[in-house]
């Protein structure tokens, strides 16, 4: 059971540091804070929690069947991704030429982080595909199917917390350079358009 373990999370590790448009959210927000990049780690494993669990039971295999399910999932998340990039390259432009400003703003984003951590999540047809794959391979002979899936889904959010927590930790490390408004700015752009890409990338394909 150790061993597996270890495998569990070695991969777990290699699926983290795949470079994702979770990850880019993730950055992106932990530019505006700490707590904004944190919270938004939450809602992403929260919807990494939610997919095992819809593994575990089987349900994703029925969105694996359906192309029809698939296709309708696949659109869903190529707007969200669109929205997240539009949403974000308005936010660079608006904040030219003009100080960050620190405040109620702040505090209203909280709900707002997390909850486009867990939709980005969600509306992501490879992400429920990927936990029907992955997870059941780490399940030991003779164990209870749906439990251990179930316990291997929390293991899995949990580890990815700590592992995005430290770019998180980072970025807010970096936070004297990254705040200045021009850099802050430019790296806005850059997520902006890479969230485009990715959701354009998901629209397309077949």
């Amino acid at each position: 059971m150790s061993s597996t373990l270890l495998a569990f999370l070695g991969a777990c590790t290699l699926i983290a540091a795949s470079p994702g448009p979770s990850t880019v959210l993730i950055i992106k927000e932990s530019l505006r804070s700490r707590r904004s990049g944190f919270l938004t780690v939450l809602g992403n494993e929260t919807g990494v929690f939610v997919w095992g669990v819809v593994a575990a039971f089987g349900l994703t295999a029925l969105l694996a069947a359906s192309e029809l399910a698939y296709d309708i999932m696949r659109i869903v998340g190529a707007v969200v991704l669109v929205a997240f990039g539009v949403q974000t390259l308005w936010q660079a432009r608006r904040s030219e030429g003009r100080p960050q400003t620190m405040g109620k703003s702040t505090e209203k984003s909280g709900w707002a982080s997390y909850r486009g951590g867990l939709l980005l999540n969600l509306a992501n047809p490879k992400a429920a595909i990927f936990a029907m794959s992955f997870l059941p391979q780490f399940v030991p002979e003779g164990a209870p199917h749906l439990p251990t899936m179930v316990g291997l889904a929390a293991l899995w959010a949990v580890y990815e917390i700590g592992y995005y927590g430290v770019y998180v930790w980072f970025v807010g490390r970096m936070k004297a350079v990254l705040s200045r408004a021009g850099v802050r700015r430019r790296l806005e752009q850059v997520s902006g358009g890479v969230l485009l890409l990715l959701g354009a990338r998901l629209a397309l394909e077949s």
